[in-house]
């Protein structure tokens, strides 16, 4: 318990042979309803500070065209409450899920309930909400839901996935959804989950942790919030492995996969991963093999999304996108062509 919240500070980020043996993290060739996800929060800002993207021949295209012609099924969108700039917030991300539609993908809403990231080692409040007790924040996370939800579905969005919360290995919300507190943070979860429901009672619902090789943190975590009464339908990951020794992280991410499903008979599915940008082949690698290993849980294993692929190299310092320096996809989304 010790070396699990001592993480907890710093965890976070930011097809194969066929088998039956899902307990050793052996691969198998995925279901048809595969998600074969990109998270792109950023496009948006970065086609308004002048960036562009190019097929393989160089000819400028859309980037959720490109994402499609790598067989991107499904795109994952990320929303913050009031947004500096208005990124990421719900109209910019009602921009981005019509683009997304309009080409068939499916969409994954990711609720940080910030005005900016939330990760294990960031939860904080949004700017509006920084005085309300935790009576008040319940009904704040229920509304903000509720509202973004509705906001898509008017516009005929069809919603498959939604998030209540980004890595919330530490809780979200602090101090009142901490970690500290199973039960106030299970509160939280649920309205989050019931907003969900109230929209698109069809969604499922997605609690969303880092480090997805850290199978003792994921049991103590969701033993807490279960034994807390929390409501969810899919435990979601993050996985960003080194480029050297990726395999024995996937191997540890497919183990633990398969004991989610088995303790808490639930899916499971990878909601980020990414890889140093220069290491394409690696990525390729690594992804193609990942991918094989959420495929072993059959049914249980919905899907990957990788994080960000259209960011260009070194943009906003982030170097695991899988875009090279001309603005074409590398050979790491070639994975997701199978």
């Amino acid at each position: 318990m010790g070396g699990v919240l001592a993480c907890l500070a710093a965890c976070g980020g930011g097809g194969g042979s066929t088998t039956t043996n899902t307990t050793t993290g052996a691969t198998a060739t995925p279901t048809a309803n595969f998600a074969r996800g990109a998270d792109v929060g950023w496009v948006t800002q970065e086609e308004a500070a002048g960036y562009v993207f190019h097929d393989a021949a160089g000819t400028q295209q859309d980037p959720f065209a490109l994402l499609k012609a790598h067989d991107i099924n499904a795109i994952r969108l990320r929303v913050w409450v009031n947004p500096q700039g208005g990124w990421n917030g719900a109209a910019d991300v009602l921009a981005k899920a019509q683009r997304a539609a309009a080409l068939g993908q499916r969409i994954m809403i990711d609720f940080h309930y910030s005005d900016t990231w939330a990760d294990p080692g960031h939860q904080t409040k949004p700017a509006a909400w920084a005085a309300d007790d935790y009576a008040t924040l319940k009904s704040d996370v229920y509304t903000h839901t509720h509202d973004v939800l509705a906001t898509l579905q008017q516009a005929g969005i069809t919603v498959e996935w939604v998030q209540v919360g980004n890595e919330i290995n530490s809780g979200m919300l602090w101090p009142d959804g901490s970690y500290q507190n199973f039960g106030q943070l299970a509160g939280l979860i649920n309205s989050g989950y019931d907003a969900v429901k109230a929209v698109y009672p069809d969604a499922l619902v997605v609690l969303h942790l880092s480090n997805g090789y850290d199978n003792a943190m994921y049991r103590w975590f969701f033993d807490g919030v279960k034994a807390a009464g929390a409501k969810w339908d899919v435990i979601g990951m993050s996985h960003y492995p080194p480029t050297s020794g990726w395999q024995s992280y996937n191997t540890q991410i497919g183990a633990n996969m398969a004991d989610m499903v088995t303790r808490y008979g639930k899916p499971v599915i990878v909601a980020e991963v990414g890889m140093d940008s220069s290491q394409a082949a690696t990525a390729k690698a690594m992804l193609t093999d990942l991918i094989g290993r959420v495929g072993a849980q059959g049914a249980n294993g919905l899907g990957v999304f990788y994080w960000e692929p259209e960011a260009w190299p070194g943009w906003q310092g982030y170097t695991m996108g899988a875009l090279d320096s001309s603005g074409r996809f590398t050979t790491a989304m070639d994975a997701f062509m199978f």
